[in-house]
């Protein structure tokens, strides 16, 4: 490959993704206002641009990875942004979790400027990312989405293309309902079987075998086993953002969702034991101490 993608915002996913990119032999251009990331970025052998336009003028294709709807509209709309390159033809994969109306607007945005948007949240951890072990829910023009199925493969492990913009979002929020749910659920099995007097590898390995568990428990229990969530593949901060997209999604269709209000209270409670962050799977640590338990004690 010597095609030139983009990536913008390097953090835990988008710079997994990059470096995977560059490992499939494709030349890549990254931007993040954190120069250390850039600097890893670097060091793999991807280059570095000065601003999103920078990205945009080098590449066809461009991943946007980014923490927050204000950073999406400073990445399409700023000074130095995608709609300022003036680069037509563009195509721009959105991967992260966002409402639709957010997506919406820089979609619009970016349509008016002659620029190709794809609403592609992914389905994995940063762990997951690290490995190619990503799925990605993409959505969108279908012609654009053909286009940009090598780049796709370069970072992912599958993708689904779920119809029109909008639709990989959706997709995405039903997915991290069931995420929210399975790892309080496999937070919640775990401290019982510990309080039962089972250790906490031999509960792992039993269940994870078995038809009780589940890939979150899978992908979780290893540091609920540990105790160790530092580490952050999902800081709890960060999820509490997805968790507000899911309920108010949720809470706009009426949908009925007590499962997952449950798991809320879990991990609003491990912001308040000062646990923002660490990982999610954390809402293990936070249930031991509801639950007064005190591993290596009796």
């Amino acid at each position: 490959m010597t095609d030139t993608v983009g990536v913008i915002g390097l953090g835990i996913m988008g710079g997994a993704m990059s470096a995977n990119l560059v490992d499939g032999g494709f030349r890549v251009s990254g931007y993040d206002i954190d120069a250390a990331a850039c600097g890893r970025l670097a060091a793999k052998g991807g280059e570095i641009a000065a601003s999103p336009g920078a990205v945009a003028q080098q590449a066809g294709i461009v991943i946007t990875s980014l923490p927050s709807p204000g950073a999406l509209d400073d990445v399409v709309n700023g000074k130095d942004g995608l709609i300022a390159a003036g680069k037509q033809g563009l195509i721009v994969i959105e991967t992260s979790t966002f409402t639709i109306k957010d997506k919406q607007s820089a979609h619009d945005a970016l349509a008016a400027a002659g620029i190709t948007m794809l609403d592609c949240p992914l389905s994995g951890t940063g762990a997951q990312a690290v490995t190619k072990d990503l799925l990605v829910y993409a959505s969108g023009g279908r012609a654009a989405f053909e286009r940009c199925i090598p780049v796709l493969d370069g970072f992912a492990r599958g993708h689904h293309y779920v119809g029109d913009f909008g639709n990989g979002s959706r997709m995405k929020y039903v997915a991290n309902l069931l995420v929210a749910i399975h790892n309080v659920a496999s937070g919640e099995a775990m401290v019982l079987g510990m309080k039962a007097g089972l250790d906490p590898q031999v509960i792992y390995d039993v269940i994870a075998d078995g038809a009780g568990g589940s890939r979150i428990f899978q992908l979780r229990g290893p540091m609920m086993v540990a105790d160790d969530y530092d580490d952050a593949t999902m800081r709890m901060e960060i999820w509490q953002k997805d968790m507000k997209v899911i309920g108010e999604f949720a809470s706009a269709l009426k949908s009925p969702t007590p499962l997952f209000s449950a798991s809320a209270e879990i991990y609003k409670a491990g912001m308040a034991q000062g646990r923002a962050k660490q990982d999610t799977a954390s809402v293990c640590g936070v249930l031991e101490d509801i639950g007064r338990f005190e591993r290596g004690k009796t």
